[in-house]
């Protein structure tokens, strides 16, 4: 039977057992000596003590990021950037640690150290992700863990929602900036992303065959959310898609460009401009919320930018005021 007792700012659980000898283990939290305590008790009604005797035998959370890198991050489609915060978190103190003594004042630590250089959002995505890692230990690796360390530690708020609207000022600089580009195809993709609402992963993986000018179609095969959507073609995108495939570079891919290449000329096209805090992903905020003006219904847009929630939809919808208005004062007469 478990008994706990608090000394010296510490939690200590201490296991009795006729025929096993005694165990005990300080902690920081009564949750954290209970879930061991439950560890124990529960090797003990199956004769075996190794949980105990093997604290110290569990591996680090480095070499678990480290698995996890090498057998689950592969399958995502999110891979580069989990590649790249894995690296970060593999480089701190607590990676270091052996999971089975990674308590949520350790995790805390490491949020309010990291919270001291980076974004809200980026530790919130940190906490995530180590959560993940763990969780894949517990459940699939057999990893000797009752509990999360994460779970109670909490998370930075999400980061709030854009509100910033792509202006006609900002697309009269970008098109003078363009000018002096050498990416090719930039100006196309973005237009066509001011067009469409894509997101940039889905407009640079567009293939001619994905598109169906007979009814102005078009599939989108793979998608963040992991789900297929078809959507339709305005005249704006088609008008793009007719002066690409003029100078077509690429019998398979309509935009043969990588990722990275785009980011890169995006980043320099917008410091050559002059304009601040633009991002390539208001683009895709920019076009929804212009669908919104245009009339389309929430079920409409939904399926052109492939949100199934609602709720995140709304967070990309940033309509003016202005608009409404007059639209009020047209219905009104």
């Amino acid at each position: 039977m478990a008994s706990f007792r608090k000394r010296s700012g510490k939690w200590q659980a201490q296991i009795r057992r006729q025929g096993a000898a005694p165990v005990s283990k300080s902690f920081s939290t009564k949750r954290d000596a209970e879930a061991w305590a439950r560890l124990v008790e529960a090797g003990l009604e199956r004769g075996d003590d190794r949980p105990a005797r093997n604290q110290a035998a569990a591996p680090t959370l480095g070499a678990l990021l480290d698995r996890y890198l090498r057998d689950v991050s592969p399958e995502k489609r999110s891979f580069p950037v989990e590649r790249y915060r894995i690296g970060l978190i593999r480089r701190h103190a607590l990676a270091r640690h052996p999971v089975t003594r990674i308590t949520s004042e350790l995790v805390a630590s490491f949020r309010d150290e990291r919270l001291e250089t980076v974004s809200g959002e980026t530790v919130r995505q940190d906490l995530v992700l180590i959560r993940q890692v763990i969780e894949t230990a517990r459940r699939e690796w057999g990893v000797p863990l009752a509990a999360n360390p994460v779970d109670p530690v909490r998370k930075p708020q999400p980061a709030k929602a854009r509100t910033r609207r792509f202006t006609a000022e900002d697309a009269r600089r970008l098109g003078v900036a363009l000018a002096g580009s050498r990416t090719p195809l930039l100006a196309e993709i973005i237009a066509f992303a001011a067009a469409t609402g894509m997101r940039r992963g889905e407009i640079l993986r567009m293939r001619w065959c994905d598109i169906d000018r007979e009814r102005n179609i078009l599939l989108i095969a793979v998608t963040k959310n992991g789900r297929a959507r078809t959507i339709p073609l305005s005249d704006q995108a088609l008008t793009v898609l007719d002066s690409v495939k003029r100078h077509a570079l690429d019998q398979d891919r309509v935009f043969p460009v990588t990722a990275n290449a785009v980011r890169l000329a995006w980043q320099r096209l917008v410091k050559r401009a002059g304009i601040e805090d633009l991002h390539f992903h208001d683009l895709r905020h920019e076009a929804i919320s212009r669908f919104f003006e245009m009339g389309l219904s929430l079920p409409e847009v939904a399926l052109i930018s492939g949100h199934r929630d609602t709720r995140q939809l709304m967070r990309y919808t940033h309509l003016e005021a202005a608009k409404i208005a007059l639209k009020l004062r047209e219905a009104a007469m």
